[in-house]
C-alpha cells in the first residue's frame, strides 16, 4: 500500500481527492492549515492521519514513511493572490519549490503538483493551446505557479519525478464548497436569486473540469510510468467553452429541478480571462481523460447543495476572499482564529 501526502487536503480539491484515495487502497496523511476547520473532510478524518501545519514551514516529520506527494496547499485565483501577494508568493512559489526540494532529499519520487491553466492567460483565444505554447503568465497568481513548474522541471532525474498538472477553471460540488468559480456562482446565482449575469456578454473561452476529474487526474499522474511522466506538464480540461454556453447549461440543468432562470448583460471586468487547452497530451500519456460535463455537474450539485445544507448562500466560508477577511479580522466565525484545533491519527 502507498502511503501519500495530500497538502490542502481539507480544501476544494483535496478533500475529493482524500476519500478517492482511501476508496482506492492508499493511505493518506493530510497537511492543513485548517483554514477551512476539519469539515470538509467529514468521515474520512477518522481513516487518515491528519497533519496540522503551513506550507511555508516544511518540516521533515511530514515526510516520514510517505512514498508520494500530492502538492495543492496554496491560494487558489487571481484574486486571493491579489488581496495578499506576499501569502501568494510565499505559498504558491517559494513554499513549492522547499517541498519540492524536501521530498527529493528525502527519497520520494513522485510529486504532483496543481498548477493552473491561467498561465496561458494573453495568449490568443482562437488557438487551443497544448503544453508546448510560450507562456508569459499575468498576475501574481500565475507567476507564482510558473515559477513553481520551472523549479519542479529543475529538480526532475531519475530519482524524483515530478509531474505539473495545469488544472482549467474547476467546477462541481464538494464538502469544502465554492461559489466563487464561474460554473458554481453560476448555479448559486439561479438558486438565489433566479438571475444570471453575463460579463462582457459572455464571449469569452474558459477551460473547464469537475472537481471529480482534477481529484482522478493526480491519481493517474501517481500511477503512471516515470518515463511517461517525469518533469511533464499535463493541461487537466474536461472542454472549452464561451462563459454564455455555461450559462445555457445551467439555465437547462435548473428547469429540471422547477427554477426559472433570467439573463442579464454586465460590463466586463478589467481583467478577464479568455484563452482554450487542449487534453490531448493526457490521454496520450496516462489514459486519462476527464469525463464529468457541465450538464452533469450541475444536476450533481443541486442535488446536493439542496440536501445537505448548502443554500446559506450569503455564508463567507463559501467565498475565498471573504474568509480571507474574516481572518485577518480575528472574527470568532473562522476556525483560525480558535486555538487548539483536535488532531486525528490513524
Amino acid at each position: 500500500m502507498k502511503r501519500v501526502l495530500v497538502t490542502g487536503g481539507a480544501g476544494y480539491i483535496g478533500c475529493i481527492l482524500v476519500r478517492k484515495l482511501l476508496d482506492q487502497g492508499y493511505a493518506v496523511r493530510v497537511l492543513d492549515r485548517l483554514f477551512w476547520g476539519l469539515k470538509p473532510l467529514g468521515e474520512t478524518v477518522h481513516e487518515i492521519e491528519l497533519v496540522e501545519g503551513d506550507i511555508r514551514d516544511v518540516r521533515a516529520p511530514w515526510l516520514d514513511g510517505i512514498d508520494a506527494v500530492v502538492h495543492l496547499a496554496g491560494l487558489s485565483n487571481d484574486p486571493t493572490a491579489d488581496y495578499d501577494p506576499e501569502l501568494n508568493w510565499q505559498m504558491n512559489a517559494v513554499g513549492t519549490e522547499t517541498l519540492a526540494a524536501a521530498c527529493k532529499e528525502a527519497g520520494i519520487s513522485r510529486f504532483t503538483f496543481g498548477s493552473s491553466c491561467s498561465i496561458y492567460d494573453g495568449l490568443p483565444a482562437d488557438q487551443v493551446l497544448d503544453e508546448t505554447a510560450p507562456v508569459a503568465p499575468r498576475g501574481g497568481y500565475s507567476e507564482g505557479k510558473r515559477y513553481a513548474e520551472q523549479r519542479l522541471t529543475e529538480l526532475a532525474d531519475e530519482r524524483f519525478t515530478p509531474v505539473i498538472l495545469r488544472q482549467g477553471t474547476v467546477y462541481g460540488f464538494s464538502p469544502r464548497m465554492r461559489y466563487d468559480l464561474v460554473v458554481n456562482t453560476f448555479v448559486k446565482d439561479a438558486m438565489k436569486d433566479g438571475k444570471l449575469s453575463l460579463h462582457g456578454e459572455g464571449t469569452m473561452w474558459r477551460p473547464l473540469v469537475d472537481v471529480e476529474d482534477v481529484a482522478q487526474a493526480h491519481i493517474a499522474a501517481l500511477e503512471a510510468p516515470d518515463e511517461a511522466v517525469r518533469g511533464e506538464i499535463f493541461n487537466v480540461v474536461h472542454d472549452n467553452y464561451q462563459v454564455r454556453d455555461v450559462a445555457r447549461f445551467v439555465r437547462a440543468g435548473m428547469k429540471k429541478f422547477g427554477y426559472v432562470v433570467e439573463e442579464s448583460l454586465s460590463p466586463a471586468p478589467p481583467r478577464v480571462r479568455d484563452y482554450q487547452c487542449s487534453n490531448q497530451k493526457m490521454k496520450d500519456r496516462m489514459g486519462f481523460a476527464p469525463a464529468r460535463s457541465i450538464p452533469e455537474s450541475v444536476l450533481h450539485m443541486v442535488s446536493w447543495i439542496r440536501s445537505d445544507g448548502f443554500m446559506e448562500f450569503t455564508n463567507p466560508r463559501f467565498y475565498n476572499i471573504q474568509w480571507m477577511e474574516l481572518s485577518r479580522n480575528g472574527s470568532e466565525a473562522h476556525p483560525a482564529t480558535k486555538a487548539g484545533v483536535t488532531r486525528n491519527t490513524a
